[in-house]
């Protein structure tokens, strides 16, 4: 005999899981009226959609960067799925934000412990994520995830939500704020490699190196200017490529560091993490 199901209950189980109205009916009519039943009914519903749709690309999604009121460390995240419709509905965006709250409140160490974290359904923020994906029918993910301390971060979500930046400066003044959203914006659109040239990965500067003597000896050049150009050479690429070297956008006539000196002598930027939306 089956068991009759009002339009109360099916609407009291879609505003706890998201799922549609006829996928809680079912689920309902499946679990007997049971609403912990249903429940667990829909969320495998999530796990097996998950799996199926586990190598889709997912180059579409909102990243958020947020930082504490003390505004001394900060986080930033993308949550990702496979459509630029979902990932402009306002239910996936404040999801996206919910799960950077968290991740500001609890400041996980890596993506995994993230993942672990426990929200107030008593699901971990994996488990959300798998049973959304049986609610919306798209592959999601966080493949990204980043967190930054220092004595004044700065964020900034460029329109849109697709990139998400925390500066790190090294004092705090409110009226630092300005400035150091200025300097994310150049993160945001220039994407530099570091924050200074001492951040450069070693190998990387080995590499450019070496490019650079080859170019100069394909030029001719006597071998005893060989290692005078390829560092003139390197130096240009720290200029180009990290943050305090570049160009200022704003004012192309300094370089990002001689801004922030303009600011108050002395300050600079401690690091930045940048998250883009299918990068």
């Amino acid at each position: 005999m089956s068991v009759k199901i009002s339009a109360q209950e099916v609407a009291k189980l879609r505003k706890i899981t998201g799922s549609g109205m006829m996928d809680c009916k079912k689920a309902l009519v499946e679990a007997e009226g049971d609403f912990d039943k249903a429940i667990e009914i829909l969320r495998k519903k999530g796990q097996k959609l998950s799996a199926k749709r586990a190598d889709r690309e997912t180059n579409e999604g909102a990243a958020i960067a947020m930082v504490n009121n003390d505004k001394t460390k900060g986080i930033v995240l993308n949550l990702s799925c496979e459509t630029d419709f979902v990932a402009m509905t306002d239910s996936f965006v404040s999801m996206a934000k919910e799960f950077a709250q968290m991740a500001l409140d609890h400041f996980p160490a890596n993506k995994e412990e993230l993942l672990a974290l426990k929200m107030g359904s008593g699901l971990t923020i994996q488990e959300k994520i798998t049973e959304q994906v049986g609610v919306i029918g798209e592959k999601l993910d966080i493949p990204n995830y980043e967190r930054l301390e220092a004595p004044m971060v700065v964020s900034y979500i460029h329109s849109g939500n697709k990139i998400g930046v925390l500066l790190g400066l090294t004092s705090k003044n409110d009226s630092f704020e300005e400035a150091g959203r200025s300097v994310a914006m150049q993160v945001a659109a220039m994407n530099p490699l570091a924050v200074n040239k001492d951040a450069v990965d070693a190998s990387i500067v080995e590499k450019e190196v070496e490019i650079g003597k080859d170019i100069a000896r394909n030029e001719g050049k006597p071998e005893e200017l060989v290692e005078r150009i390829a560092m003139g050479k390197l130096n240009k690429f720290f200029a180009e490529n990290t943050l305090l070297g570049q160009k200022f956008v704003k004012n192309p006539k300094e370089t990002v560091q001689g801004y922030l000196n303009s600011v108050e002598k002395g300050l600079t930027a401690t690091d930045f993490k940048r998250v883009a939306v299918g990068g």
